[in-house]
């Protein structure tokens, strides 16, 4: 009877609930799950593809244009040798001229002076000469030494009378100084420049058109006319 009593209370304490081990994990809470934000950052990734992919889109949409290589003075027309053509990005509020509109281009005149390196615009050019208010183009013809060895379209120039045997009421520009021997103009620009070998406005060394004051234009063609005229390069950006 004792064995039995022993037996059965070894059998009871072996029955007990057996401790946790210390490699167990203890039970946890379920994590809370959120749809708004899993949506959110979906809906975060796809705009930023579609971002990207309209950027990429936008880059390979470009067009042939025209750009100025060699300064364009005003009332002046585009030619083959000052022009080339250059791809940029399509842009419908900017009035490009399309490289394949050339040809119309040519028969246009430069509203003002464009500068090398400028993207032509549609703005920049209009039908017949165009010169800025209260100007006049005057032609001379220069021999040797009547002009600077490097005077090139563009430049600002002073324009001398170099004749002294005419009376001084004839030769007075605007400046009110008699230009008897001397100053006509003070600050000219010089439209364009040919030498001898194309000259258009007379026969001589070099042609060139000036810009001058409108007041001054007489004072400087009777001058021309009669091979009086020299110029010297001075201080300015021109007219």
């Amino acid at each position: 009877m004792k064995i039995q009593e022993r037996t059965g209370a070894g059998a009871g304490r072996s029955a007990a609930p057996a401790r946790p081990g210390v490699g167990d994990r203890l039970p946890t809470a379920p994590r809370e799950r959120k749809p708004a934000l899993a949506a959110l950052a979906v809906l975060l990734i796809l705009v930023g593809a579609l971002g990207a992919t309209t950027l990429v889109l936008r880059a390979g949409d470009r067009i042939e244009v025209v750009k100025v290589t060699a300064q364009i003075d005003a009332g002046e027309s585009v030619k083959d040798s000052n022009v080339t053509s250059v791809m940029v990005a399509a842009d419908d509020s900017i009035d490009y001229v399309k490289w394949d509109q050339l040809a119309t281009l040519k028969s246009l005149k430069a509203k003002s002076t464009i500068y090398e390196g400028t993207v032509v615009v549609g703005q920049m050019f209009a039908e017949g000469s165009s010169l800025p208010a209260g100007k006049a183009s005057v032609g001379v013809a220069l021999k040797e030494g009547q002009y600077p060895a490097d005077i090139k379209a563009g430049d600002t120039v002073a324009v001398y009378n170099v004749d002294t045997s005419s009376s001084s009421s004839d030769k007075t520009g605007s400046t009110g100084s008699s230009s008897s021997g001397g100053l006509i103009v003070a600050n000219a620009r010089v439209n364009t420049k040919s030498d001898s070998s194309d000259a258009t406005v007379s026969t001589g060394n070099l042609s060139l058109t000036l810009l001058v004051d409108e007041a001054d234009a007489a004072a400087v063609t009777r001058a021309a006319s009669a091979g009086a005229v020299a110029i010297v390069h001075v201080p300015g950006n021109g007219n």
